[in-house]
């Protein structure tokens, strides 16, 4: 592996223009940008001609788009047909690798099946890579049943996220890895945000009472690098988020710490703590 580039999440800089947003990551030294496109044809237009700039100032910009639906009750085919919209919506960006929240955790396997079959053959169609995000509420949501469907697509990718599973078991996985092992090969991605077995973010990653679960969190992130140590290149974004994932005070609705200076610390923490063989 030569490098380990990390990327900075929209999510958390809704208010900023796409001119904003970009000066801001590489004010802060980014190598790119994830994002889930939002609904506002301005901004769009903006950020094409933005991205464009970023491109030829820095040559291995990365671009991460990600397909986000809102929740709705609807068919697997009319979910298909939602997630494939979003996915089309990606296309003039040029992404680098598409970040897909798939299918649902009460959809059938067969159903969910069915949807990652389209994102997959997407994928293919347009040449374009897509990982798929451990998230609760997706078909990856839980680290067994998530098993299932890599050993039937053997060539599936996640997006690694394991505070969603650290909730959804109610435990840091000390009990689970050995499947964790099965999956980190698979993780070509990382969202490094720290969570516990009661939420998918702490409130500060750095303060001395979440020590464990950093210790615990950085040692997964290291092996899972461990596995792609034939890569070229490798992305984490480091994805501390607003609310409701920062908790607030009550009353005044305060958070208890400043959202981009926890991506910034925990970009900088990661370059000194996990070693490229």
């Amino acid at each position: 592996m030569n490098t380990i580039n990390y990327l900075y999440p929209h999510w958390g800089s809704e208010h900023l223009t796409a001119a904003g947003f970009i000066k801001l990551i590489t004010d802060h030294g980014f190598q790119g940008i994830e994002m889930n496109l939002p609904n506002d044809n301005v901004f769009e237009i903006e950020l094409l001609d933005e991205l464009q700039k970023a491109r030829n100032l820095y040559p291995n910009f990365t671009v991460v788009l990600q397909q986000v639906l809102p929740v709705e009750a609807e068919t697997v085919d009319e979910y298909i047909s939602n997630v494939l919209k979003q996915l089309k919506r990606t296309l003039p960006y040029q992404p680098d690798f598409i970040n897909s929240h798939t299918g649902k955790d009460h959809y059938s396997f067969d159903e969910n099946c069915k949807i990652i079959e389209a994102v997959e053959s997407f994928s293919d169609i347009n040449n374009i890579p897509i990982y798929h995000e451990i998230h609760r509420g997706r078909f990856t949501f839980h680290s067994t049943t998530t098993l299932a469907y890599l050993e039937k697509y053997p060539d599936l990718k996640l997006v690694g996220d394991l505070s969603h599973w650290c909730v959804t078991s109610e435990s840091m996985l000390q009990d689970q890895e050995h499947i964790l092992q099965k999956i980190f090969p698979r993780i070509k991605h990382i969202h490094a945000r720290i969570g516990f077995e009661q939420s998918p973010q702490v409130n500060n990653p750095f303060a001395l009472e979440w020590e464990d679960s950093l210790n615990q969190f950085t040692v997964w992130w290291q092996q899972i690098i461990n596995e792609h140590q034939n890569m070229e290149d490798y992305t984490i974004t480091p994805e501390f988020g607003p609310y409701p994932y920062m908790p607030q005070t009550p009353f005044n609705q305060m958070p208890l710490a400043n959202q981009q200076e926890l991506n910034i610390e925990m970009r900088d923490f990661l370059k000194r703590k996990i070693t490229i063989y």
